[in-house]
């Protein structure tokens, strides 16, 4: 598919790959709907990539629809969605002080990183079936898995069991959705400088970095909305989990 004038949503898209995603889509002529909770990053990301935001919990179904009525009734129907809205808390299954993982945490986890991607990806994938489309394609959907779906490290029980999930549910989307001419394809990434790492000293930052193979480095927001470019572009890119993480394989810990 050709990128430009196309209608595309950005779930997470006010900071770090979503945000690098939105705009470099907007650059190539997408009309970008920043779908975010951070209001305040939100609106100045959208305004400066020429998009519009639209304050969206993925987790919430009236949220989703309202949110997707909204772009559509600004932007045409949505053509492009990638689910990057997530949340990667870092907790033991049992703690230094011998307490279980918190439940509610665990499902908040699963809630925003699973259950919220496929929440928009239904709706997205309903609004766009019901459009008066004609060609090989009605549309693609990207989503954000990470390597910890494979690699997950001491600590992240919820977070790799949250992205182990979307990897999952890729290839079964996709033969949902191939009657309705909708590709689905997840890039699962390594270790990236988005906002949680850009937190960490600049030590730190080059310490993680040197784990890498190659490049030794962390890897750019740009990257990956680098390897969105290509997913939209090639039609026989479907059903497929693609590691993008300069041949890390992380360690336990």
């Amino acid at each position: 598919m050709k990128i430009d004038g196309l209608a595309a949503v950005v779930t997470g898209g006010a900071s770090g790959l979503g945000g690098a995603t939105a705009r470099v889509l907007a650059e190539r002529g997408a009309k970008i709907a920043v779908f975010d909770l951070n209001e305040e990053a939100g609106v100045a990301h959208a305004a400066e990539i020429g998009g519009a935001f639209f304050g969206v919990d993925v987790t919430d179904e009236k949220s989703v629809a309202a949110g997707l009525l909204a772009a559509e009734s600004a932007h045409g129907v949505a053509r492009l969605l990638i689910n990057c809205a997530g949340v990667a808390p870092a907790i033991k299954t049992v703690g230094r002080d011998g307490q279980p993982h918190p439940l509610e945490a665990f499902r908040r986890t699963i809630d925003i990183n699973l259950v919220g991607s496929f929440n928009v990806i239904a709706q997205f994938a309903a609004r766009l079936r019901a459009a008066d489309l004609i060609g090989e394609e009605r549309g693609v959907v990207v989503n954000t898995a990470s390597v910890a779906a494979f690699d997950g490290q001491i600590g992240q029980v919820a977070y790799a069991a949250s992205k182990a999930g979307i990897v999952g549910l890729t290839l079964p989307l996709a033969r949902d959705l191939a009657q309705h001419r909708i590709r689905v394809v997840t890039i699962a990434p390594g270790l990236f400088l988005t906002p949680m790492l850009m937190g960490l000293p600049t030590a730190a930052q080059d310490s993680l970095g040197k784990q890498v193979p190659h490049p030794s480095r962390l890897g750019h927001p740009e990257e990956y909305a680098q390897l969105v470019e290509s997913i939209v572009a090639n039609p026989m890119l479907n059903g497929e989990t693609i590691r993008l993480d300069g041949a890390i394989r992380m360690s336990p810990k």
